[in-house]
């Protein structure tokens, strides 16, 4: 006989083939996730995110930085922010592809800093509930509604940081999670292949989310060809050439003059 608990889904760390945890979705190549994202029970030396924010941490350090190195506040923030949504969001979307969605609003998640004040590691309230796999569109909606928006606003309140850069930052590690995990072949035609096989591009070309809100990551990020190669190039440039000792992004900058620096 089937009954009403029968008919609720196991939570992610309790399925029926026994415990299971993050470390089962952070596995092979993507087992460095493990060392991002844990459950904060499991997280030495964390505090709630708003904190970071509103307790003057994030502030101060930044202040810290600049004034010792002479450069630009702004500059600072964005090079903070990188360690940050690569922390965050690379663990995310891989979760999500492996049909896993975490817990990632602002007020659920504590954060560790290294001892340099670099965001090190998140923790969650628990290890998240089985979801249905989702076209890029979507599995990043919840991403950018319940979090990316707060910290990004976090971000230009608290470090003079433009959110359109905050965004474009982000982007770089979506981008890369979503085609780091994308498992449909590429689509040839004539022995090439048609659409460059950038899994992610719903992301970065279409305007507007599924309910019709605005997509922050529109024209973030886009293609081009550079002699007979396809580039990724950002739309906004995210300062890292005004730290001494930072070295370039590369092919993907948005400054033509940084890209070989």
């Amino acid at each position: 006989m089937v009954t009403q608990l029968d008919a609720i889904p196991p939570r992610a760390d309790e399925t029926v083939f026994g415990p299971q945890g993050l470390k089962a979705v952070f596995s092979g190549e993507h087992a460095w996730c493990g060392e991002k994202m844990m459950l904060s029970s499991d997280l030495d030396h964390a505090m709630p995110i708003r904190d970071v924010f509103e307790s003057g941490t994030f502030a101060t350090g930044l202040d810290t930085y600049a004034q010792s190195h002479g450069v630009d506040r702004r500059a600072v923030a964005s090079y903070w922010s990188l360690y940050y949504f690569s922390a965050l969001s690379i663990p995310y979307i891989v979760a999500r592809r492996a049909a896993l969605a975490l817990p990632i609003a602002v007020d659920d998640m504590t954060i560790a800093l290294a001892d340099d004040g670099l965001p090190r590691a998140f923790g969650l309230p628990h290890a998240g509930d089985w979801c249905e796999s989702d076209a890029p569109l979507e599995l990043v909606k919840p991403l950018a509604s319940a979090h990316l928006s707060e910290v990004v606003a976090h971000l230009k309140r608290f470090g003079g940081m433009a959110p359109k850069l905050g965004w474009n930052n982000a982007a770089v590690y979506i981008d890369y999670a979503i085609n780091a995990t994308e498992t449909a072949p590429a689509v040839v035609t004539n022995g090439r292949d048609t659409d460059d096989h950038w899994s992610a591009r719903m992301l970065f070309e279409e305007k507007a989310f599924a309910d019709g809100t605005a997509n922050p990551f529109h024209g973030c990020l886009r293609h081009e060809m550079a002699g007979a190669e396809v580039q990724c190039r950002r739309k906004v440039c995210c300062l890292r050439y005004m730290l001494p000792g930072i070295p370039s992004c590369g092919e993907l900058c948005a400054l033509p003059e940084q890209r070989k620096h």
